[in-house]
């Protein structure tokens, strides 16, 4: 199940899915409202029957002025995103698994949550909730279903398309790799996690951040 706020970007991915012989449908929704969320989970069940793997992915962090000026509903929206959803959908998804035949929760964190900029704080304070979260629902959810999440550093997704500029410049000195990530570079770890090669492994943050100092 392909989840995006764009049906476009949903429709796009499940054609690329389908093209390479996948089994891909939509489910277009906002991550931050439960309402949503619950259709989300109804869609999977009802296309596929259960849920083996959830990858929590969304993520938002839109620029302000200064941080006196960070608003209450811009500060709301992002721990919405950030932290709300990937709670409920873990709370909803993991539940069904940790009943049924257990599977892998897996989510995407941030470099911002210990090396937080005031660029994006409250992002950074969102994707540290992350880290308690994990080894919340690890434990919760346990033995039949893992729970991690990747710490992922500077990644030149859609997101860095608006960062400030020169900030791209500014931080790959401080990546041992000496550059920031293409999108693609995640996919590995994801794997890992979300197969039983990580069959030992819950509650964990991994850092994918080409050596962040």
């Amino acid at each position: 199940v392909v989840n995006d706020l764009e049906s476009s970007r949903v429709d796009d991915v499940v054609a690329s899915i389908t093209a390479a012989g996948g089994t891909a449908v939509g489910g277009p929704a906002d991550v931050s409202d439960s309402a949503q969320v619950k259709a989300l989970f109804d869609t999977a069940v009802e296309a596929f029957g259960t849920v083996d793997v959830l990858v929590n992915n969304a993520g938002l962090s839109p620029l302000y002025p200064s941080l006196s000026e960070v608003s209450e509903s811009l500060f709301d929206k992002v721990v919405a995103v950030n932290l709300r959803g990937p709670f409920r959908l873990t709370a909803v998804i993991g539940e069904r698994m940790a009943a049924g035949d257990g599977g892998s929760i897996i989510s995407i964190g941030s470099i911002e949550a210990i090396r937080p900029q005031p660029h994006a704080l409250p992002y950074a304070a969102a994707k540290a909730g992350l880290h308690v979260l994990t080894e919340g629902f690890a434990r919760a959810y346990g033995p039949k279903v893992r729970v991690n999440t990747i710490q992922a550093g500077a990644f030149l997704t859609d997101i860095s398309d608006n960062w400030p500029e020169g900030l791209q410049e500014e931080m790959e000195p401080k990546i041992a790799l000496g550059r920031c990530a293409q999108p693609h570079e995640v996919v590995g770890t994801v794997l890992y996690l979300a197969t039983s090669a990580s069959s030992y492994t819950t509650g964990a943050c991994l850092r994918v951040d080409g050596g962040w100092a």
